[in-house]
């Protein structure tokens, strides 16, 4: 019977080679998913935009289409018992951001105590209501942390209307039952779209005092929407007139390529 030749042992590796071969891995592996997101991006860069006058421009098609799939999940996983946390007032800023005064840069133009909120309603009528109106309504007052898209962030401290119940006490229940909630400036310069049950959230306000003060004017004076669920450019300042439909209301930002949903 011939024997087996003897199998020569395997030379076990140093930890100095052991290394360089997780290396190599590591290395290998970080440059395809590098070649891979350059392709994904550069194929994204090249993707056709949007049409610009829709309700939605600027963003490639792509991200749009997905930024829509985005919207559609977090609407149906969305509960009026998400409250976003809220904090005592001593922790509220005393400095309130300013970071945009598109809207309401006409300030020293704008003269609050000739503005009423304009809520248009079926057949062309307009519900009128003055700051003093609204004020006589149940007061409620937040302090969250206030989120905007570019990254920051600030503690804030509003007063105003719950939402809900400023359209319980105009009997506008039947317009809630349609989809979204339009709302615009004064100057219709800037204007925004909310799904209605967003809008119905328990911690969405009408803001008319900031602080514990009645709105300065660059703080969207004299009624602002604080809408803790949403990121700050759906935080619409000086509110001129509110609309309801089944549509999707054009939105500022949204027309500039944004997320139209822009919810935390």
């Amino acid at each position: 019977m011939m024997s087996q030749p003897n199998k020569k042992p395997q030379k076990e590796l140093s930890i100095e080679q052991k290394i360089n071969r997780r290396n190599f891995i590591s290395f290998s592996a970080f440059t395809v998913l590098a070649v891979g997101a350059f392709e994904g991006w550069e194929w994204l860069y090249k993707s056709p935009r949007e049409a610009a006058g829709g309700i939605t421009s600027g963003a490639r098609k792509p991200l749009r289409r997905a930024l829509n799939k985005t919207e559609l999940f977090f609407r149906r996983t969305f509960s009026d018992n998400h409250l976003v946390k809220t904090y005592p007032k001593s922790m509220a800023a005393k400095h309130v951001r300013v970071n945009s005064d598109i809207g309401v840069e006409a300030a020293k133009k704008f003269d609050p105590a000739t503005w009423k909120l304009q809520v248009n309603k079926k057949g062309g009528e307009v519900l009128q209501v003055s700051l003093q109106e609204l004020m006589t309504l149940p007061k409620t007052e937040i302090i969250y942390d206030f989120k905007c898209v570019e990254g920051w962030d600030q503690i804030s401290h509003w007063g105003g209307v719950k939402f809900k119940d400023f359209v319980e006490h105009y009997q506008l229940g039947d317009y809630t039952k349609m989809q979204y909630v339009g709302m615009e400036t004064p100057d219709k310069a800037y204007y925004i779209g909310i799904d209605m049950p967003s809008a119905m959230h328990p911690q969405t306000l009408l803001a008319y005092e900031m602080n514990d003060k009645l709105l300065p004017l660059q703080n969207g004076a004299p009624l602002r929407l604080i809408i803790p669920v949403k990121y700050g450019i759906k935080n619409l300042k000086r509110i001129g007139s509110i609309t309801f439909s089944n549509t999707r209301p054009h939105d500022y930002w949204a027309e500039q390529g944004y997320d139209y949903y822009s919810g935390l």
